[in-house]
């Protein structure tokens, strides 16, 4: 078990990396992919979400009641700020329907989980922002159907209640079936959860391979401009939550949390929307995957440098 642990935080280490390596060898060599269905996403999402469940206790809904303001600040953040990023970004660089629609479900999708690790290791606020992740994740299945309908009914066809269930049966339902076995298993679900990073990779890995190999050369004929596409959502997601939290006068520590969160997406949902409710636009799926390689990059960077922002104020 001692080695499973090591192997597990070997994983969670260099997860970024890890991911990078899968995106290339899939998008230059697509056959080492290919093996990965597409009709495999939302069983390893679920899988991802399960393990999230695992972790989750009463206390990480404590702080709804005793600092709902930071909390309720954050979710509407979280639910405005990245839509409306992700609907300008799209017009700006006139990507056709299948793109835009990828780009949107990824900014009207919920913060993800690896915001709650960068933000830990970034010495930021982890309560507010397990907090965060937990509330926007059971708003999603209402607030991403809505958001997706509102940007882009206009575009292409969106079915709101087809995403309403794929959300509900991906995401809710195992979230809520760990949290219901770490209540009443909580001795075993602490042994299980040491390997859960290793879990979490390897399935985030999978729905990279399987996406990016099977639209390899899609992506390769609109690499730039997506990446670009990508690379700016995620960033400038980062920049408006560290203003939004300077402008609120919030500590070092909230500032972090809050920026964060709202840069860093649920792209695995993204993805399984993509491939589940937009079935005939095959190229959506692709700017979710390039999220899910991107901000855990970027959120490892980010990491480093604030890090060392707390150190400097703490002096």
């Amino acid at each position: 078990m001692n080695l499973l642990n090591n192997v597990s935080n070997l994983f969670g280490k260099h997860m970024a990396i890890i991911v990078l390596v899968v995106t290339a060898a899939t998008l230059f060599v697509p056959q080492t992919g290919l093996w990965v269905s597409l009709s495999w996403i939302n069983y390893l999402l679920m899988i991802i979400m399960f393990g999230m469940g695992l972790t989750l206790k009463f206390e990480d809904f404590k702080l709804v009641f005793i600092r709902p303001k930071d909390v309720i600040i954050g979710c509407v953040a979280q639910f405005t700020i990245m839509p409306l990023l992700a609907f300008m970004l799209c017009k700006l660089f006139n990507l056709d329907a299948a793109l835009m629609t990828g780009v949107i479900l990824v900014g009207a999708c919920p913060g993800g989980t690896s915001s709650n690790v960068i933000t830990y290791l970034s010495k930021g606020d982890v309560a507010l922002s397990v907090s965060m992740t937990s509330i926007n994740t059971i708003l999603a299945p209402v607030l991403t159907p809505l958001i997706t309908y509102l940007l882009l009914s206009t575009t292409v066809d969106v079915d709101t209640y087809s995403m309403f269930i794929s959300i509900i049966n991906v995401i809710i339902i195992p979230i809520a079936l760990g949290f219901i076995i770490n209540k009443f298993f909580g001795n075993f679900t602490q042994k299980v959860i040491k390997i859960l990073p290793m879990i979490s990779v390897i399935g985030i890995c999978m729905i990279v391979a399987s996406v990016v190999s099977h639209n390899a050369s899609k992506i390769l004929s609109t690499g730039l401009i997506v990446f670009t596409v990508v690379i700016l959502h995620n960033v400038l997601g980062y920049i408006c939550g560290f203003g939004l939290g300077k402008a609120l006068k919030y500590d070092v520590a909230k500032t972090k949390a809050i920026s964060i969160e709202i840069g860093m997406q649920n792209s695995g949902l993204a993805t399984s929307l993509a491939s589940t409710s937009f079935t005939s636009l095959a190229m959506a799926t692709v700017p979710g995957a390039i999220f899910s390689v991107w901000h855990n990059i970027s959120g490892a960077i980010l990491a480093n440098i604030y890090r060392h922002w707390k150190e400097k104020h703490s002096n």
